[in-house]
């Protein structure tokens, strides 16, 4: 495609430079992405994508607001926070599947925009309609998403780079590991997410 002149829009919006992007590096990774690759996906100047977004830290925070775009929580009436929070949890979950490429951001980085804060608002306004202490719901985002990034991270990981689930543990050296080997076994499972899920969960209910 013939490079468009420098500077121009040359069509583009904020949203679809950002749907490229996520398009890119779930196709080739992070360590590849850059606005030059992305402006030559796109078949345009560079200078046309700094039109509409201001530099590589601006575009990596549109990518992620992108893909938290997709979390979508359908409301169903009245649910309890603990409910609220499980759907959640398994939207997040769905996304870093989709996009285990682009997840790493999503750890590395401050997540303030409005798809990351509406989901956080719904959470912690149903806690505090349950009458949960004040200090456990402002707790529970960073328990709740420091789980989710820490597990999802290690297993989106392990799905990109191909990496072996569950080490093959010397049983004479490390004999409680190797005894518990079998029970690692669902490593990235949704069996095994939403039984740490609950553990989370049920932290946050005892009050944190």
């Amino acid at each position: 495609m013939a490079r468009r002149a420098r500077g121009t829009s040359a069509g583009l919006d904020r949203a679809s430079i950002a749907a490229a992007a996520v398009g890119l590096v779930d196709r080739d990774g992070l360590e590849h992405f850059g606005v030059r690759r992305l402006a030559d996906e796109l078949g345009v100047d560079p200078m046309s994508i700094y039109h509409h977004v201001k530099g590589k830290a601006a575009l990596l925070d549109a990518v992620c607001e992108a893909v938290l775009a997709e979390v979508r929580i359908t409301e169903a009436g009245s649910e309890d926070w603990q409910t609220i929070a499980r759907r959640t949890a398994h939207a997040y979950r769905d996304m870093a599947q989709r996009h285990p490429r682009v997840f790493p951001l999503l750890v590395g980085r401050a997540q303030t925009s409005a798809p990351a804060l509406a989901a956080l608002e719904r959470l912690v306004a149903a806690m505090r309609d349950a009458g949960m202490p004040e200090q456990a719901v402002a707790d529970t985002p960073s328990v709740l998403f420091g789980f989710l990034n820490g597990h999802l991270f290690a297993r989106t990981a392990a799905k990109v780079h191909g990496a072996a689930a569950v080490p093959d543990f010397d049983a004479d050296t490390y004999p409680a590991l190797a005894e518990l080997a079998p029970r690692l076994a669902g490593f990235g499972s949704e069996t095994e997410f939403d039984r740490m899920l609950d553990t989370v969960l049920a932290g946050v209910a005892s009050g944190c």
